[in-house]
Protein backbone atom coordinates (compact mmCIF):
# COMPACT_ATOMS: atom_id res chain seq x y z
CA UNK A 1 0.00 0.00 0.00
CA UNK A 2 1.35 3.89 -0.95
CA UNK A 3 1.01 6.28 1.89
CA UNK A 4 -0.78 9.28 1.01
CA UNK A 5 -2.38 12.38 2.59
CA UNK A 6 -5.99 12.61 3.98
CA UNK A 7 -6.60 15.04 1.68
CA UNK A 8 -5.64 13.31 -0.98
CA UNK A 9 -7.56 9.91 -0.11
CA UNK A 10 -10.79 12.58 -0.10
CA UNK A 11 -9.88 13.58 -3.55
CA UNK A 12 -9.55 9.77 -4.40
CA UNK A 13 -12.91 9.12 -3.32
CA UNK A 14 -14.62 11.93 -4.96
CA UNK A 15 -12.62 11.40 -8.46
CA UNK A 16 -13.05 7.73 -8.58
CA UNK A 17 -17.04 7.79 -8.11
CA UNK A 18 -16.89 11.25 -10.39
CA UNK A 19 -16.04 8.82 -13.39
CA UNK A 20 -17.88 6.07 -12.16
CA UNK A 21 -21.18 8.22 -11.69
CA UNK A 22 -21.78 10.87 -14.52
CA UNK A 23 -24.88 11.91 -11.53
CA UNK A 24 -22.29 13.16 -9.07
CA UNK A 25 -20.59 16.34 -9.06
CA UNK A 26 -18.86 18.91 -6.43
CA UNK A 27 -20.00 22.62 -5.53
CA UNK A 28 -19.08 24.87 -3.04
CA UNK A 29 -16.95 27.53 -2.08
CA UNK A 30 -13.44 27.90 -4.32
CA UNK A 31 -13.51 23.99 -4.52
CA UNK A 32 -12.85 24.88 -8.53
CA UNK A 33 -10.17 27.47 -9.28
CA UNK A 34 -8.59 27.95 -6.01
CA UNK A 35 -8.77 23.95 -5.57
CA UNK A 36 -10.14 23.41 -2.92
CA UNK A 37 -10.04 25.85 0.79
CA UNK A 38 -7.46 22.61 1.62
CA UNK A 39 -6.36 21.70 -1.69
CA UNK A 40 -9.21 18.78 -1.64
CA UNK A 41 -10.03 19.18 -4.47
CA UNK A 42 -6.95 20.15 -6.30
CA UNK A 43 -6.76 19.15 -10.57
CA UNK A 44 -10.67 18.03 -10.50
CA UNK A 45 -11.45 21.15 -12.61
CA UNK A 46 -9.18 19.88 -15.24
CA UNK A 47 -9.94 16.31 -15.27
CA UNK A 48 -14.29 16.89 -14.84
CA UNK A 49 -14.79 20.40 -16.31
CA UNK A 50 -16.76 23.33 -14.82
CA UNK A 51 -19.69 21.42 -14.75
CA UNK A 52 -18.97 18.92 -12.05
CA UNK A 53 -16.72 21.01 -10.02
CA UNK A 54 -18.65 24.31 -9.47
CA UNK A 55 -17.45 27.27 -7.44
CA UNK A 56 -20.39 29.15 -5.81
CA UNK A 57 -20.83 32.38 -4.42
CA UNK A 58 -20.19 32.84 0.00
CA UNK A 59 -24.17 31.78 0.28
CA UNK A 60 -24.51 28.62 1.70
CA UNK A 61 -27.95 28.54 1.70
CA UNK A 62 -28.45 29.23 -1.45
CA UNK A 63 -25.99 26.26 -2.50
CA UNK A 64 -26.95 23.68 0.08
CA UNK A 65 -30.71 24.39 -1.49
CA UNK A 66 -29.67 23.66 -5.28
CA UNK A 67 -27.55 20.68 -4.69
CA UNK A 68 -30.92 19.37 -2.23
CA UNK A 69 -32.99 19.96 -5.74
CA UNK A 70 -30.32 18.60 -7.64
CA UNK A 71 -30.17 15.45 -5.55
CA UNK A 72 -33.92 15.38 -5.53
CA UNK A 73 -34.15 15.65 -9.29
CA UNK A 74 -31.93 12.71 -10.08
CA UNK A 75 -28.09 14.04 -8.85
CA UNK A 76 -25.41 12.85 -6.51
CA UNK A 77 -24.14 16.44 -5.23
CA UNK A 78 -21.15 16.55 -3.16
CA UNK A 79 -21.78 19.42 -1.50
CA UNK A 80 -18.71 21.27 0.37
CA UNK A 81 -18.95 23.74 3.37
CA UNK A 82 -15.75 25.94 3.97
CA UNK A 83 -16.01 25.05 7.29
CA UNK A 84 -19.46 23.55 9.33
CA UNK A 85 -19.38 26.31 11.20
CA UNK A 86 -20.80 28.17 8.04
CA UNK A 87 -23.00 25.05 7.47
CA UNK A 88 -25.18 27.00 10.34
CA UNK A 89 -26.34 29.36 7.40
CA UNK A 90 -27.77 26.53 5.01
CA UNK A 91 -29.16 24.10 8.12
CA UNK A 92 -32.89 24.57 7.01
CA UNK A 93 -31.68 22.81 3.76
CA UNK A 94 -30.00 20.36 5.49
CA UNK A 95 -32.48 19.55 8.17
CA UNK A 96 -36.03 20.72 6.71
CA UNK A 97 -35.60 19.38 3.32
CA UNK A 98 -32.39 16.61 2.48
CA UNK A 99 -33.37 14.81 5.92
CA UNK A 100 -36.90 14.81 5.72
CA UNK A 101 -37.83 14.28 1.93
CA UNK A 102 -37.72 10.65 1.60
CA UNK A 103 -40.23 10.59 4.76
CA UNK A 104 -42.33 13.30 3.68
CA UNK A 105 -42.81 12.38 0.19
CA UNK A 106 -43.61 8.90 1.16
CA UNK A 107 -40.87 7.14 -0.18
CA UNK A 108 -41.59 9.12 -4.18
CA UNK A 109 -38.03 11.19 -3.63
CA UNK A 110 -34.68 10.36 -2.13
CA UNK A 111 -32.11 12.66 -1.32
CA UNK A 112 -28.32 11.31 -2.08
CA UNK A 113 -26.48 13.99 -1.05
CA UNK A 114 -22.92 13.91 0.70
CA UNK A 115 -22.44 17.80 3.14
CA UNK A 116 -18.53 17.31 3.64
CA UNK A 117 -16.20 19.94 5.16
CA UNK A 118 -13.75 20.20 8.23
CA UNK A 119 -15.18 20.23 11.95
CA UNK A 120 -14.14 21.30 15.36
CA UNK A 121 -11.00 23.49 16.26
CA UNK A 122 -8.08 24.21 13.94
CA UNK A 123 -6.23 25.92 16.23
CA UNK A 124 -6.16 29.55 16.87
CA UNK A 125 -9.47 30.45 15.13
CA UNK A 126 -11.87 31.51 18.24
CA UNK A 127 -15.08 30.62 19.14
CA UNK A 128 -17.18 30.64 15.82
CA UNK A 129 -15.27 28.70 13.76
CA UNK A 130 -13.96 25.94 16.44
CA UNK A 131 -17.40 24.44 16.61
CA UNK A 132 -18.32 20.69 16.67
CA UNK A 133 -21.93 19.82 15.28
CA UNK A 134 -21.75 16.29 14.62
CA UNK A 135 -24.19 15.63 17.92
CA UNK A 136 -26.66 18.51 16.37
CA UNK A 137 -26.84 16.31 12.74
CA UNK A 138 -26.85 12.96 14.68
CA UNK A 139 -29.83 14.02 16.28
CA UNK A 140 -32.12 14.49 13.04
CA UNK A 141 -33.70 11.41 11.34
CA UNK A 142 -33.11 10.84 8.22
CA UNK A 143 -29.12 12.03 8.29
CA UNK A 144 -26.29 9.66 8.46
CA UNK A 145 -23.20 11.20 10.38
CA UNK A 146 -19.72 10.11 9.15
CA UNK A 147 -16.72 11.05 10.80
CA UNK A 148 -13.58 9.53 9.82
CA UNK A 149 -9.93 9.12 11.36
CA UNK A 150 -7.61 8.18 9.09
CA UNK A 151 -6.92 8.37 5.19
CA UNK A 152 -7.73 4.88 4.62
CA UNK A 153 -10.99 5.66 6.67
CA UNK A 154 -11.83 8.81 4.79
CA UNK A 155 -11.83 7.68 1.07
CA UNK A 156 -13.73 4.01 1.76
CA UNK A 157 -16.40 5.70 4.08
CA UNK A 158 -16.75 8.90 1.69
CA UNK A 159 -16.81 6.52 -1.27
CA UNK A 160 -19.69 4.81 0.48
CA UNK A 161 -21.27 8.24 1.47
CA UNK A 162 -21.55 9.40 -2.43
CA UNK A 163 -23.27 6.01 -3.10
CA UNK A 164 -25.44 5.75 -0.14
CA UNK A 165 -29.33 6.90 -0.89
CA UNK A 166 -29.71 9.57 1.89
CA UNK A 167 -28.33 12.38 3.06
CA UNK A 168 -24.79 12.01 4.78
CA UNK A 169 -23.14 14.51 6.48
CA UNK A 170 -19.23 13.96 6.70
CA UNK A 171 -17.17 15.84 8.58
CA UNK A 172 -13.01 16.07 8.59
CA UNK A 173 -10.85 17.78 10.21
CA UNK A 174 -8.94 20.84 9.08
CA UNK A 175 -5.80 19.68 11.28
CA UNK A 176 -5.88 16.43 9.39
CA UNK A 177 -5.76 17.31 5.89
CA UNK A 178 -2.21 16.99 5.60
CA UNK A 179 -1.89 13.86 7.82
CA UNK A 180 -0.81 10.78 5.96
CA UNK A 181 -1.48 6.91 6.19
CA UNK A 182 -1.92 3.71 3.97
CA UNK A 183 -4.33 3.69 1.20
CA UNK A 184 -4.77 0.68 -1.07
CA UNK A 185 -4.37 0.98 -4.51
CA UNK A 186 -7.61 -0.94 -5.53
CA UNK A 187 -10.75 0.08 -4.86
CA UNK A 188 -12.45 -0.20 -1.05
CA UNK A 189 -15.90 0.93 0.63
CA UNK A 190 -16.38 1.13 4.22
CA UNK A 191 -20.01 0.63 4.67
CA UNK A 192 -21.56 3.16 7.11
CA UNK A 193 -22.10 2.30 10.57
CA UNK A 194 -19.80 -0.03 11.61
CA UNK A 195 -17.16 0.87 14.62
CA UNK A 196 -13.49 -0.70 14.62
CA UNK A 197 -11.72 -1.97 17.18
CA UNK A 198 -8.75 -0.34 16.43
CA UNK A 199 -6.55 -1.10 19.36
CA UNK A 200 -7.86 -4.96 21.42
CA UNK A 201 -7.35 -4.28 24.96
CA UNK A 202 -8.57 -5.93 28.25
CA UNK A 203 -8.86 -3.81 31.31
CA UNK A 204 -10.89 -0.61 29.98
CA UNK A 205 -12.68 0.70 26.52
CA UNK A 206 -11.68 3.81 25.24
CA UNK A 207 -14.05 5.42 22.45
CA UNK A 208 -13.95 8.49 20.03
CA UNK A 209 -14.18 9.72 16.62
CA UNK A 210 -12.38 11.76 14.57
CA UNK A 211 -9.29 13.40 15.51
CA UNK A 212 -10.01 13.06 19.01
CA UNK A 213 -8.65 9.38 18.12
CA UNK A 214 -5.41 10.62 18.19
CA UNK A 215 -5.66 11.23 21.73
CA UNK A 216 -7.58 8.25 22.65
CA UNK A 217 -4.44 6.26 21.26
CA UNK A 218 -1.70 8.28 23.01
CA UNK A 219 -3.27 7.37 26.37
CA UNK A 220 -3.67 4.00 25.58
CA UNK A 221 0.06 4.12 24.72
CA UNK A 222 0.32 5.65 28.42
CA UNK A 223 -1.85 3.82 29.88
CA UNK A 224 0.67 0.37 28.25
CA UNK A 225 3.22 1.87 30.49
CA UNK A 226 1.49 1.31 33.21
CA UNK A 227 -0.08 -2.15 32.73
CA UNK A 228 -2.91 -1.05 31.47
CA UNK A 229 -4.67 -2.65 28.09
CA UNK A 230 -7.14 -0.38 26.73
CA UNK A 231 -9.25 -1.63 23.96
CA UNK A 232 -9.68 1.61 21.44
CA UNK A 233 -12.67 1.97 19.26
CA UNK A 234 -13.00 4.14 16.76
CA UNK A 235 -16.72 5.10 16.30
CA UNK A 236 -16.36 5.95 12.23
CA UNK A 237 -20.00 7.16 12.44
CA UNK A 238 -21.99 8.85 14.78
CA UNK A 239 -25.26 8.08 12.70
CA UNK A 240 -25.88 5.32 12.66
CA UNK A 241 -23.82 4.39 15.77
CA UNK A 242 -22.27 0.78 16.29
CA UNK A 243 -24.24 0.03 19.47
CA UNK A 244 -23.30 -3.64 19.33
CA UNK A 245 -19.59 -3.32 19.04
CA UNK A 246 -19.42 -1.11 22.58
CA UNK A 247 -21.48 -3.33 24.49
CA UNK A 248 -19.04 -6.52 23.65
CA UNK A 249 -16.44 -4.50 24.35
CA UNK A 250 -17.65 -3.76 27.83
CA UNK A 251 -19.07 -7.49 28.47
CA UNK A 252 -15.00 -8.00 28.30
CA UNK A 253 -13.58 -4.59 29.90
CA UNK A 254 -16.17 -4.08 32.45
CA UNK A 255 -15.08 -0.17 32.27
CA UNK A 256 -15.43 2.74 29.48
CA UNK A 257 -13.97 6.31 28.93
CA UNK A 258 -15.81 8.34 25.97
CA UNK A 259 -13.50 11.14 24.79
CA UNK A 260 -15.21 13.57 22.50
CA UNK A 261 -14.47 17.18 21.17
CA UNK A 262 -17.96 18.89 21.83
CA UNK A 263 -19.55 20.35 24.69
CA UNK A 264 -20.98 18.02 27.16
CA UNK A 265 -25.07 18.83 27.66
CA UNK A 266 -26.75 16.35 24.50
CA UNK A 267 -23.37 14.89 23.58
CA UNK A 268 -22.65 11.95 21.77
CA UNK A 269 -20.83 10.63 24.97
CA UNK A 270 -24.05 11.02 26.57
CA UNK A 271 -25.75 8.93 24.36
CA UNK A 272 -23.50 5.95 24.74
CA UNK A 273 -22.94 6.18 28.45
CA UNK A 274 -26.77 5.97 28.13
CA UNK A 275 -26.97 3.16 26.08
CA UNK A 276 -24.37 1.28 27.90
CA UNK A 277 -25.62 1.47 31.29
CA UNK A 278 -28.86 0.07 29.58
CA UNK A 279 -27.56 -2.50 27.58
CA UNK A 280 -25.02 -3.44 29.76
CA UNK A 281 -25.93 -2.50 32.97
CA UNK A 282 -24.90 -6.29 34.84
CA UNK A 283 -21.32 -6.41 33.16
CA UNK A 284 -20.03 -2.57 34.54
CA UNK A 285 -17.42 -2.67 37.14
CA UNK A 286 -17.78 1.31 37.06
CA UNK A 287 -19.97 4.57 35.99
CA UNK A 288 -18.85 5.33 32.48
CA UNK A 289 -16.41 8.17 32.21
CA UNK A 290 -16.13 11.08 29.42
CA UNK A 291 -13.97 13.87 27.89
CA UNK A 292 -15.52 16.30 26.47
CA UNK A 293 -14.73 20.16 25.50
CA UNK A 294 -15.30 22.53 28.54
CA UNK A 295 -18.70 23.63 28.37
CA UNK A 296 -17.60 27.46 27.20
CA UNK A 297 -17.55 28.99 23.77
CA UNK A 298 -14.08 27.73 22.22
CA UNK A 299 -11.33 30.84 23.34
CA UNK A 300 -8.49 32.28 20.96
CA UNK A 301 -5.57 32.11 23.46
CA UNK A 302 -3.59 28.83 22.88
CA UNK A 303 -2.89 28.38 27.01
CA UNK A 304 -7.27 28.37 27.15
CA UNK A 305 -7.29 26.19 24.15
CA UNK A 306 -5.59 23.61 25.69
CA UNK A 307 -7.19 23.95 28.70
CA UNK A 308 -10.83 23.31 27.00
CA UNK A 309 -9.74 20.20 24.87
CA UNK A 310 -9.60 17.08 25.55
CA UNK A 311 -6.17 15.91 26.19
CA UNK A 312 -3.98 12.91 27.03
CA UNK A 313 -3.53 13.63 30.77
CA UNK A 314 -7.25 14.26 31.27
CA UNK A 315 -8.25 10.72 29.08
CA UNK A 316 -5.62 8.77 31.69
CA UNK A 317 -6.98 10.56 34.50
CA UNK A 318 -10.51 9.14 33.50
CA UNK A 319 -9.15 6.24 32.82
CA UNK A 320 -7.44 5.26 36.23
CA UNK A 321 -10.92 6.60 37.99
CA UNK A 322 -12.72 3.79 36.17
CA UNK A 323 -10.45 1.67 37.24
CA UNK A 324 -10.37 3.16 40.87
CA UNK A 325 -6.38 3.73 40.90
Amino acid sequence: MRTIQFREALREAMSEEMRRDASVFLMGEEVAEYNGAYKVSQGMLDEFGAERVIDTPIAELGFAGIGVGAAVNGLRPIIEFMTFNFSLVAIDQVINSAAKMMSMSGGQYTCPIVFRGPTGNAGMLSSQHSQNFENWYANTPGLKVVVPSTPYDAKGLLKSAIRDPDPVIFMESELMYGDKGEVPEEEYLIPLGKANVVRPGKNVTIVSFGKMMKVALAAADELAKEGIEAEVIDLRSVRPIDYDTLVESVKKTNRMVIVEEAWPLASISAELAYHVQRYAFDYLDAPVGRITNADVPLPYAPTLIEAALPNVARTVKAVKAVLYR
